[in-house]
């Protein structure tokens, strides 16, 4: 099935703590709501890392706005 990326939805937000398993708990910069977050492919195959303290760009779909993943670093 493809994806359609109309119905993916992008947030930025600020990492504060780095869970176990590449997770990561991210507080939204507009609403102030955390969302759990890992790495995304290519950000674990380029070996960039993130730390508490990081802006960040976070994939999510519309139908769960608690999960979602690390898709750029600013």
């Amino acid at each position: 099935m493809p994806k359609d990326e109309g119905q993916i939805v992008r947030i930025e937000g600020t990492v504060q703590e780095a869970l176990p398993g590449l997770l990561f708990r991210i507080t939204e910069d507009k609403t102030g709501k955390e969302v759990l977050a890992h790495l995304a492919g290519k950000m674990k195959l380029h070996r960039i890392r993130v730390i508490p303290g990081d802006r960040v760009m976070v994939e999510m779909t519309p139908y769960d706005d608690r999960r979602g993943r690390i898709v750029r670093r600013f």
